[in-house]
Order: structure tokens, then sequence, then C-alpha cells
């Protein structure tokens, strides 16, 4: 029997159709996250994103103390300068995007994967087998500059299947009403695991050598993986956690279980408008975050004069506003739906347009301010208004097309990589020099890609189920609850007819 497989309800579920808003809990969720099997998922899926985003961001700052000048003293008292890896900006370019080289090429193959075998699986296994890898890095850095690349991209080639993998997850144990708080809090583990990686991979190369980088993040990477793997299952029916009655309760807000069967509507992936709309939201995000993920430690370095020590630490600080919001941004998207205020629709796209066009504004201020206090305010208020965006298109693809989700994300992904791959390269061309006219010209075409993304999304968004998305059980359900309404309206027009003659 599979993760897809029923054993609580004895046969498998196909897609129904409900009222999400007619359906509660005997036992509503409160504070008491814990009595509630789902919201285990998402603290773990939360934990496992923090070691998604620790294993990729370690070598922002472990790259920085493998290639400084150490000032060496020999014994006649003399002075040298020594450097372990003599790595130019191209070479260091090609090494921080390298990992991209890989973790493009699994994003399709982990969303459909995820809708056979289970999004637990892959999830699980793509972030496990980069734990290992990460403890095997620096013995492939000394050996050679190949070896060391041939390493980043296996890494990520494993942890492209993560982002596809939990969609495939979210689609078996989120209710539409909670969706976006669900996946915000475990996507927040992004941001915490960039928050932490950052600073204390800055301590422990200082203090322990770059290599203890490395080691201490795979090791917390595979206590995860043991840990995921015991409690987390690929739908709520199939945990043993999971009581009867939130297994219940998931499934019908859902409207379905997973078929083993999903036919997947290729055409019609690629003629969809509001489907574009997200790839380019989510190349816009990922090119901004990317461009800071990777360089901010050496722009604080080389331009603003910081001891590695504070580059650490500093460049953390616009992930913890993130991390901060994030969790905001997704109560305050399912509150304004609950309550009526705005619809999906209007919560995807305001969210996310407000987003992009701070942070626009804020790139900009950047590029122009250049100084040791002001550039790091505006990077903090950029990168944590990201936040909203990421309730607007990072949970869209459930919105439009619930079934196919985990498939959408692989796709949308795979070109929303592209920047991990470009825009290290760009930078180590660009900036040569380390002079600030170099950066000035990197946040201007961040803040340039964030407006075109802005306004692509802003027309083409949807937050409804598409057509396309429908199964034949929602269709025929469809026309019954219409031909229902128009039976009770000629009633009510007989009736009312009737009166008048009366």
């Amino acid at each position: 029997m599979t993760d897809l497989e029923s054993p609580k309800n004895g046969k498998h579920l196909e897609q129904v159709h409900h009222n999400n808003n007619e359906i509660t809990e005997s036992e509503p969720l409160t504070w008491r996250f814990w009595r509630k099997q789902r919201y285990i998922v998402v603290l773990l899926a939360f934990f496992g994103f923090f070691n998604v985003y620790s294993l990729r961001v370690n070598l922002s700052v472990a790259i920085v103390a493998m290639t400084e000048n150490r000032t060496v003293f020999d014994a006649d008292g003399n002075v040298s300068y020594q450097q372990d890896f003599p790595w130019d900006s191209k070479q260091k370019g090609l090494i921080l995007s390298s990992f991209f080289y890989g973790y493009i090429l699994t994003q399709f193959l982990g969303g459909y994967i995820g809708t056979k075998i289970g999004g637990n699986i892959v999830f699980g296994t793509g972030i496990g087998s980069t734990a290992i890898l990460t403890l095997v890095t620096p013995l492939a850095a000394t050996h050679s500059l190949e070896m060391f690349l041939a390493v980043r991209i296996i890494e990520g080639f494993f942890e492209g299947v993560t982002f596809p993998g939990i969609h495939a997850v979210w689609a078996r144990w989120s209710p539409p009403l909670e969706r976006s708080r669900m996946a915000s809090i475990a996507f927040a583990g992004n941001y915490a695991g960039t928050v932490v990686a950052m600073p204390c991979s800055g301590f422990l190369a200082t203090k322990y050598g770059w290599e203890s980088v490395f080691y201490v993040f795979g090791t917390i990477g595979v206590i995860w993986y043991i840990t995921w793997l015991t409690f987390v299952r690929a739908g709520p029916e199939q945990d043993r956690f999971c009581s009867k009655e939130e297994c219940e309760y998931i499934q019908k807000t859902i409207g379905y279980v997973g078929s083993k069967h999903i036919k997947h509507p290729w055409k019609a992936f690629f003629t969809s408008m509001p489907f574009y709309a997200i790839m380019a939201s989510h190349f816009s995000e990922n090119w901004g975050f990317y461009t800071l993920l990777t360089q901010l430690p050496s722009f604080l370095r080389d331009t603003l004069n910081f001891d590695l020590g504070k580059t650490g630490i500093l460049s953390a600080v616009p992930y913890l506003a993130m991390g901060i919001l994030l969790a905001v941004s997704g109560y305050l998207a399912d509150w304004l739906q609950v309550k009526g205020i705005w619809t999906t629709t209007q919560v995807r796209r305001n969210f996310n347009c407000g987003a992009f066009l701070a942070q626009t504004v804020f790139m900009m201020l950047t590029a122009y301010l250049l100084d040791p206090t002001w550039s790091v305010v505006s990077l903090t208020i950029a990168v944590g208004l990201g936040a909203f965006a990421w309730s607007g298109f990072a949970v869209n693809h459930l919105d439009i097309a619930p079934q196919h989700a985990s498939v959408l994300m692989g796709i949308g992904n795979t070109f929303a990589t592209i920047p991990g791959i470009v825009s290290p390269l760009l930078t180590g061309y660009v900036v040569t020099n380390q002079t600030s006219d170099e950066w000035r010209i990197i946040f201007f075409i961040s803040a340039g890609i964030y407006l075109v993304g802005c306004v692509i999304y802003w027309f083409y968004c949807s937050g409804e189920l598409q057509e396309w998305a429908k199964t034949p059980e929602q269709k025929a359900q469809e026309a019954e609850e219409k031909a229902q309404l128009q039976l009770t309206q000629t009633a009510g027009f007989v009736n009312s007819g009737a009166e008048l003659k009366d």
C-alpha cells in the first residue's frame, strides 16, 4: 500500500465538492496548535525549510572566509598573506551559482513524483540528501575546484524537489481558508534558516575554521530528515497521529484526497494567463532574493567595509524581518478572506503587487544611498516586505488548480531558478573592482525586475479555481447546483405570478 491509499476510509476517494464555509470542526483551531496534526506537519515543514536555506546560504558566508587574505608571520617575524583558495570574482560567481545548475533540473520532476508517491517522501529525501552532501563539501573543496562544483550541483539536484514536493503536501493537508497561514508559516523557515545560518556561519568560520560551517549544518539536516520521515505522511488519511475527525474535516474542505489517476491538462497549463502571472512574479521575487542571498555578505564587506563577524549578522537582519512578517501576512491574508473583506483574487493581487512596488522603491534607495546604516535599513525593508508577496504568488497554485499544484510549482520554479544561475554570474562580471557604481547597477537591475513582475501579476492573476482544473465530479456538482438554482428561481416567478393574479 502506498502513501496515496487511504486505510482510514477503506477506499480511495475521488474529487468532491463542498462549500468550505459551511464545514467546521467540533474543536476549533486555537493557540494549542499541537492538537491538530496538520500544524505538526506545518511545524516540521518550517524546520525543513530552515534546513533548505541554511544548507544553501552557508556557502555565501563560508566563501568569504575561504578566500580572504590572512596575515601570517613566519619564524623570522616576516609578514605574508595567504588564502586557502585563490579564487577570483568570476570563479566565486560560478561557485555560488553552481548549486542552481542542479536545482533547475529537478523542479518539474519533484512536482510530478510528488503526486505519485507522496510529497512527504519527495520533500524529506531532497533535504536529507542535500544534508549528507554538505558533510562531504570540505573534502570536495580541498580536492579540486571541479569536485567542489560537482558536489554543489548535485546538492542543487536534490534540493530542487523541495518546493514542488511541499506543494504536494499542502494539496492533501491544507484547508482552503487556512492555506495562506499554513504555507506562510512553513515558508518562514526559509528566512529563519537564513537568519541563523548567516551569523552562525560567520562565527563558526572565525572560531573553528570554514570547514565547521558545513559539518554543523549538515548534521542538523540529517537529524531533521529522520524526524520528518518518522512523523509525517503524504495525507491525513495515512497519518496515525491524525484523528478521524480532523482527517474528515481536511478532506471535505479540500474536496479531494489525491487521486492516483490524476491527468494533467498540459495544454491548459501553458495557455493559462493566471499561471504565467504566477511564474513572472516568482521569477521577479527570486531575482532580488537570490541576488542578496549570494552577494550580500560580499557587498557588506567589500563596499561598506564590515568585518566578517558583522557581515554574517547584518546579512541576516533582512531575513529576520521577512520571517516575522511572513507569519503576519499569512494570517492577515486568511483573515481578509474569512471575513469576506477581500476575495481570494484581491488578496493575492494586493499583497503581491504592494510588496513588489515597495521592493522596487527600497532597492532603488539602496542603489542611491550606499551608506552603511541606510543601505542596511533599505535592504531590510525591501526583503521584509517580500513576505506579503509570498502570501500572493507562492500559494496561488493551490487556488487555481489544487490537485495540479505541485506540478505547476515545479514548472514555475524551474523558470524562477534562472535568477539563481544568472544573477551571481552577472554580479561577478559587473562587480569586478568592488566599486559603488558597480553595485549600484546590480540594485537597479533588481528594482526593474520587481516592477515588471508587479505589472504582469496585477493584470493577469486570479485566485479562482480554473475551469480546466475542475474534475468531472466538480463539474457535475456545479451543473446540478445551477439546475437547482434555476428551478428555485422558476418556482419563485410562478409563485409571484400567482400572487399577482390573486
